[in-house]
């Protein structure tokens, strides 16, 4: 295995795996994370977050065992982007909690950033 498919193979079980992990703590935070969609008006709060918890956990999963990278990299590339318009829309805050949101949107397009690259890898 030369130096490039192993710096590859450490992105997906880092990227994957970070996602598989917050899927898994989402998952035990269920009630608290329903109450949040609820209160954003997300239609079907609790199947829109279990969609998103099964997103982050079997796309995590894939891409970390390196499965169908593309797919998985896609998947997290569509939950990523939910869940940045969803909770960080910077656009409605005002003052210090506006630029927590910043940084959270910023941190999110650099993660999509990430998957681009290994879904352009995977293809």
């Amino acid at each position: 295995m030369d130096i490039e498919a192993i710096i590859i193979l450490v992105a997906q079980v880092l990227m994957g795996g970070a996602f598989l992990i917050a899927g898994l703590r989402n998952m035990r935070s269920f009630s608290v994370l329903e109450s949040a969609l609820a209160a954003k008006n997300v239609p079907f709060p609790g199947v829109s977050l279990g969609i998103g918890i099964a997103l982050q956990i079997v796309c995590g999963a894939l891409l970390a065992i390196g499965f169908w990278s593309a797919l998985a990299a896609a998947g997290l590339i569509l939950f990523v982007v939910l869940a940045t318009l969803l909770f960080h829309n910077f656009w409605a805050y005002e003052g210090a909690e506006r630029v927590n949101h910043i940084n959270g949107f910023i941190s999110n397009m650099a993660l999509i950033g990430g998957f681009l690259a290994l879904l352009a890898i995977a293809l």
